[in-house]
Formats: C-alpha cells, structure tokens, sequence
C-alpha cells in the first residue's frame, strides 16, 4: 500500500523496493519542538513557504510552557503560524497530542502521504495513510520547498486472525508481535485480516502507532468500512483509498492468532524480544513507585474509562504515584462528561492536562534515580521518562491501572474478570 502511495505521489507509475523518490506531500505536521531556537530548525526570518495550506502546527511536547525556553517555543510556533498562513494551528488547551488530533480532525485522510517532526507519526496509519516521522532539517526543507524524498523500503505483512480474549487491548497485540517477531527495521509493515476488522479504532490506531517500536518506516491498515465511516463524519473532501494487490509481494507474511494474545509486560529498556506474560511479571513482585497512562498510544479515552472502571471505589497503592494523560482535550473533556476523571482522582490518580510530558521525560512526571515505572506509553528504553537509572515497564491501560491499585507490576485479569461479572449483573 505504501509503494502505492509513494508512486502516487513522485509521479512513477510503480515503485520497487531501493528505489530513491521525491515526492510532495498532503501533508506536513510540527510540533513545538520544531520552533527552538537552534541551527537546524525554522529559522526567524522565513519569508515564504511552497504550500501553507498543507502545513499545520500542532503544540503538544512542552504543554503548558515549564520553561522560558518553550514558552519562546511556543511564541514562535504562534507568530510563524499567522504570519505565513498555516492551514491548522491548535494552541494550549484547545488541541492535544499531535497523533491523535490528526486523527480526530482527519487531518490525514486515506491515500495520503504525510510527513511530521515525530517519530510515531506512524499512528496515522490506522487511516490508510502512509505516515512517517522526518528529521528537525528534512521538515524544515519540506515546508520551505514542498518537496522530500523516501526510500522505498520492502514490506512486511501481519496478517490478524481469530478474536482477542476479554481482557487484552491493542498494546497486548504489540507486545505479542514484539515478542514474537522483534525489529521490522528497514521495512514497511501492513496489516490486513479478520482479525483486523474485529479491533476497534482505539485498538487499531495504537497499534499502528507501537509499530514505530518495531523500527519499521510506514506502517499501513486498509481503509475497511470501519475507517470509510469514521472519515466520513468531519470531511467532505476528496481522497483515494489504497489497497494492496492481490499478487503484492513481501519480504515475509506473518500470521497473528488473536485469540493467543494474553495481558503482556514489556521488561525496561528495549520491548522487541523482551516481552513476559502480565501473570510472569506479577509474581516477580516487582515494587514501582509511578504507574502512567497516557501517550499518542494509550491516552484515548478508551484507556480513561478501563482504568477508572479497575480503581473505581477502591484507592491507588500509598507509595504510587498514578499519573493519567488523555491524549487530547477532547478525549479530557468526554472523560469529564462520563465520570471518568471523577473516578480516577477519588481513587488518588493525577489527572494532567494533554501533553507528551511524562512520557517524552520532560515534564509532569519524570522518574527520579533508582524508581521504577510501568506505563502504557509508547517508550521504555534507559532515560525515557527521565533518570537513566530508572527502571520503565510497559503494559496495557489495565495492567497499569491494576498495578497502581496493588503497588507491583500486576495481573489486570483477576480485576477484569471480577469486572466483567459487575458487567454482567
């Protein structure tokens, strides 16, 4: 599908794997980061840019300002946003985390080809566009000149099969895949299957997400009617939906039983082959000292309502701090609207506003030496959320909120299932 849209794209009629392209793109994303005053980011005197109308400005890594240095971040981001006529600016309190607004706004659209300053840009792939992270220089170039350029990679196929067990959500499937296939590097990953169409957006879109943890460039999911009907409620405008030849060829095709996913912990500092069971990690009796739900990945309001379904009426363990982060002030309000941030804070939760904050390590919530956490984040590599002393495990929203509750790396199933009997009273 990628090669697709690349070819679409650079004006080639196909494109092969090691072939260099140069292409426009529908789209190009920045984040506050793009506007600190250093070499190799926008510069103040930038006059003029190829096509404003595919640019949009996003603030969301240093929200609200903790430093002089973001705010004038921030200031810049505000002034070359008017000045030079960006099609889309969302400021503090009115957006969120760039990954998800681009999929609430369908900012990116089936076909499409969209390039942003972060890494798990990739998240836009959830709507059958090909979406990648480029470097502070590369977006920098695109902006001023409207054109970059890719190597076209070759691609791996997971194919999703069978239904996941109650209990398990997207981020257990990326673990599962993590555990079983590591590093993608150098490749494009599509996705395609049953299986597929069983997992909700939520599901979906962080698992398109997670796969920038697998190294992997684009990372592609078919515009099924699932996706058709999502971007069909906010947008009007054109797109071309692409979908992979019956005779598509791959580097490997591998098959994923659903069915054999089980709640999963990824171990600190790496996730590719370093995954055990939730239930192996639990009976470690691995102590934390800060549980984080939150991210592009697992901060959607989906992961708001399991972890205040897992602590409601009970209280977050004394030593823990549990820190939640909705992914958009959107998802913040709904949580609001449904009881969800109400649930959380009685049980002794944080609630923040939206931002990368703690998950980047730059702010409400860095990790001091020696502590331990287990989030629901997209990273867990040494220094993440802050000290590189700090030990980080990742999990589901449930694994997360079920460990805050105990104060040990645990189980979410027995809450779960005690959960779904609640459910079915």
């Amino acid at each position: 599908m990628a090669h697709k849209v690349l070819a679409a794209h650079s004006g080639e009629k196909t494109v092969t794997p090691g072939q260099l392209v140069v292409t426009e793109v529908d789209l190009v994303v920045m984040a506050d980061s793009v506007f600190y005053k250093t070499a190799e980011r926008l510069p103040d005197d930038l006059l003029k840019v190829a096509h404003p109308e595919r640019v949009a400005v996003l603030l969301d890594h240093a929200i609200p300002a903790p430093t002089v240095k973001a705010a004038t971040a921030h200031k810049r981001a505000r002034e070359h946003s008017e000045r030079l006529g960006f099609r889309y600016f969302s400021d503090i309190g009115r957006g969120g985390i760039e990954h998800q607004i681009i999929l609430e706004q369908r900012l990116a659209l089936p076909g499409q080809l969209i390039a942003c300053n972060d890494s798990h840009t990739s998240a836009a792939g959830v709507l059958n566009a090909a979406a990648r992270g480029l470097g502070m220089a590369d977006i920098v170039q695109l902006v001023c000149t409207g054109r970059t350029w890719y190597k076209v990679s070759p691609t791996v196929l997971f194919r999703l099969e069978g239904r996941l067990p109650y209990g398990t959500y997207g981020k257990d499937v990326f673990l599962h895949i993590a555990q079983e296939y590591g590093s993608q590097e150098g490749h494009d990953v599509e996705f395609a299957g049953d299986g597929l169409g069983s997992l909700s957006l939520d599901d979906r879109a962080t698992l398109s997400t997670m796969c920038t943890e697998l190294n992997a460039n684009f990372v592609m999911m078919p515009a099924d009617q699932l996706i058709l009907d999502y971007v069909s409620t906010v947008t009007d405008r054109v797109y071309t939906p692409v979908y992979s030849d019956p005779d598509a060829e791959y580097d490997a095709v591998h098959t994923v039983d659903l069915s054999a996913v089980r709640p999963s912990v990824a171990l600190p500092d790496a996730m590719n082959k370093n995954v055990k069971s939730a239930a192996q990690v639990g009976d470690e009796k691995v102590r934390i000292d800060q549980a984080f739900v939150g991210s592009c990945a697992n901060g959607k309001l989906s992961d708001l309502k399991i972890a205040a379904d897992i602590v409601r009426g009970r209280k977050i363990a004394g030593h823990v701090r549990f820190l939640v982060t909705p992914a958009s002030q959107s998802v913040y309000l709904e949580a609001v609207k449904a009881g969800y941030v109400e649930t959380l804070t009685e049980a002794g939760a944080m609630v923040t506003s939206s931002t990368c904050g703690a998950c980047s390590g730059g702010h409400m919530g860095v990790l001091g030496p020696g502590e331990t956490c287990i989030t629901s984040s997209t990273r867990n590599y040494r220094g993440r959320m802050g000290s590189a002393d700090a030990k980080i495990y990742m999990g589901s929203s449930a694994t997360v909120a079920a460990s805050a509750l105990t104060g040990y790396v645990t189980d979410p199933m027995p809450y779960l299932e005690a959960l779904d009997l609640e459910v079915a009273r």
